[in-house]
């Protein structure tokens, strides 16, 4: 376990462990074991403060999450959502009741644990170790690469509880798996199984074994992390406007105009070529774009 040299410390998380594994690379651990690693509003914000403080910290370059136990994440604590409607009910009926601000009951812009409809700066990893249902498989859509364990099974049963996927999986799906797949999780309850889901080319691979998921995860965060920070950094923009926009040209002409210049202007494209032509291993700088 590596301890990076943090030039900030991260916001409180209750929630989450947190921990180094690798340099330059944080492994998010969802921890609520308990309830399936369901998260309630709270969390969700704890997350968002989270990855905002990851963005800005020049110490860390990818982030991986994880959960602990069987779940990767079930999606929304439907317990507390249940506590939340016999207090409105409680309310109604005249009683005097404490209901929480409610502010606090969305999610963030950024969406389900601040990821699922996050824009951000910095990949993100997902290590799908057990079950990821509802809100937990948007969080897989919202990040950059997925690696699943054997044991991962991914699902939108939102409408079975008469509701939707409403936290950006909806349209991530369709975009990853085509419409006619999407339609077949959403509408008709379908779950995909780890190797299904590398079919459909939701995950980029499934992990050797159920152990070696997290191994591999931080592999792959590692190779991420190897390169130019500030390269990272403009290309997944452009992936992901590439993703977002309708125009392939213009996805490229927005990441051209957001970062080209900077790019062009920073420290490590000077590292690179140098290390290029000197035959020798590049020593990045942490990026400032």
């Amino acid at each position: 376990m590596t301890s990076p040299q943090l030039s900030t410390q991260p916001p409180s998380t209750p929630t989450y462990i947190l921990s180094y594994p690798a340099p330059y690379v944080l492994l998010i651990t969802i921890n609520r074991p308990k309830a399936m690693n369901s998260l309630p509003y709270a969390s969700h914000w704890e997350a968002d403060a989270l990855l905002q403080w990851f963005d800005r910290e020049p110490s860390l370059r990818v982030a991986v999450i994880t959960g602990t136990g069987k779940a990767f994440c079930a999606g929304q604590d439907l317990i507390e959502q249940k506590d939340l409607a016999n207090l409105r009910e409680r309310a109604a009926r005249g009683e005097k009741v404490e209901i929480p601000d409610r502010r606090l009951l969305v999610h963030p812009v950024s969406g389900f644990m601040g990821v699922s409809r996050r824009e951000g700066k910095k990949p993100v990893i997902a290590a799908v170790n057990g079950w990821a249902m509802g809100g937990g498989f948007e969080i897989c859509l919202g990040c950059d690469m997925i690696v699943a364990s054997p044991n991962a099974t991914f699902g939108l049963p939102e409408a079975m509880r008469g509701l939707y996927a409403g936290a950006g999986g909806l349209s991530r799906l369709v975009r990853l798996a085509g419409i006619t797949v999407a339609s077949e999780v959403a509408m008709a309850g379908r779950f995909l199984n780890a190797d299904e889901a590398a079919k459909y080319l939701i995950a980029n691979k499934v992990s050797k074994s159920h152990e070696s998921l997290v191994p591999e995860a931080v592999e792959l965060a590692s190779k991420v992390a190897s390169l130019s920070p500030d390269s990272i950094v403009v290309t997944r923009h452009g992936l992901r406007q590439a993703w977002e926009q309708a125009s392939v040209e213009r996805a490229s002409q927005q990441t051209e105009h957001t970062y080209g210049a900077a790019l062009r202007d920073g420290e490590n494209l000077g590292i690179g070529l140098r290390a290029f032509a000197e035959k020798k291993d590049p020593k990045w700088v942490p990026s400032r774009l």
